[in-house]
């Protein structure tokens, strides 16, 4: 009897392992009630996000979905907490939308780029489908309208954002990378491609993705070619067919000490309304404007305090946002 009620154990504990499998995990945030750990299994992986929920969250209206990726070596839980501070939570608090912080596989994502993995089994991680696939779950669980889907996120991350702005224009808005610019590999691989909204933010002297093109460069190791910060809106604003004579904001010097002045370029009037941003961060790393400095600036260069790229990347989202 002891041996078969072991067995009969065992089988029901392998019977919720599977069902696990399949249907996915969720778990709560103890520091954040409204922030859910989620992880479900994609393309024989197991891959977890966060999901912020706001509390005036109403499922009757059509609400916005914003994807934040980290850059490579990063994670979900770094990219809310730490690198922007929480500030897409809070701006989620104040205008109702869902934020989604994914974790990459090996920490990173596999952005179309032929140097990013010593691992060449990395480069069979389906990650656009995978967002795809988030993409179509989520918005029917939480009502998102087709128009209602953005996606921002630095260096690989960034990167990543301009993979699927190539490959699945249709299911997304906008974007908004930081500290990345179109790949060699994109132009090379991706020929089709649908008009799409792109913000932009780039430092000037940014000490691995240089503003000016050429080679990324980690610790001496070439990761992979990249076209200058000029050419990468020369070939959206072509793209979007938007207006070639742009509207030039220059920021205040808010922040002095941080040696760093912003100027942004609006080229809008692209089909179906799209628009290219750019903001040149002037004296600017590798950096996320606004958020921590993660590195020293030995390392990445320095972060800018003259604006905080949740608000400008928000506010740059809600131009498109259809509240219905």
């Amino acid at each position: 009897m002891h041996k078969n009620r072991f067995h009969a154990v065992m089988m029901i504990s392998l019977l919720l392992l599977i069902s696990v499998s399949f249907s996915g995990c969720i778990s709560r945030n103890n520091d954040d009630p409204h922030t859910e750990i989620r992880s479900i299994a994609f393309d024989g992986l197991t891959r977890s996000y966060r999901i912020h929920i706001p509390e005036g969250y109403n499922d009757i209206k059509s609400n916005a979905l914003v994807f934040v990726l980290h850059g490579g070596g990063g994670s979900g839980e770094n990219m809310e907490n730490e690198l922007t501070k929480q500030g897409f939570n809070q701006l989620a608090s104040q205008h109702n939308f869902i934020v989604v912080y994914p974790d990459g596989i090996e920490n990173k994502w596999n952005d179309g780029r032929s140097k990013i993995s010593d691992n060449e089994s990395f480069y069979d991680v389906d990650d656009v489908g995978f967002f795809t696939y988030l993409i179509d779950e989520l918005s029917v669980e939480f009502n998102i309208y087709d128009d209602n889907v953005f996606f921002t996120g630095i260096s690989n991350g960034g990167f990543m954002c301009y993979r699927l702005a190539f490959e699945i224009p249709e299911k997304i808005k906008a974007i908004a990378p930081v500290a990345a610019t179109n790949a060699v590999d994109h132009l090379a691989n991706y020929t089709s491609h649908g008009p799409i909204s792109i913000c932009m933010m780039c430092g000037t002297d940014d000490p691995l993705v240089p503003y000016d093109g050429g080679f990324i460069t980690v610790f001496n190791h070439t990761r992979s070619k990249v076209t200058s910060v000029n050419d990468t809106v020369d070939f959206w604003i072509e793209n979007n067919q938007c207006n070639i004579i742009p509207e030039v904001i220059e920021y205040p010097d808010t922040a002095p000490l941080d040696g760093t002045r912003v100027i942004l370029k609006k080229y809008e009037q692209g089909i179906n309304d799209t628009c290219v941003y750019v903001y040149s961060i002037q004296g600017g790393g590798h950096t996320w404007p606004g958020g921590k400095q993660y590195f020293p600036e030995w390392l990445i260069g320095k972060t800018c305090r003259d604006i905080d790229a949740n608000n400008e990347i928000w506010g740059f989202f809600s131009l498109m946002y259809k509240y219905i």
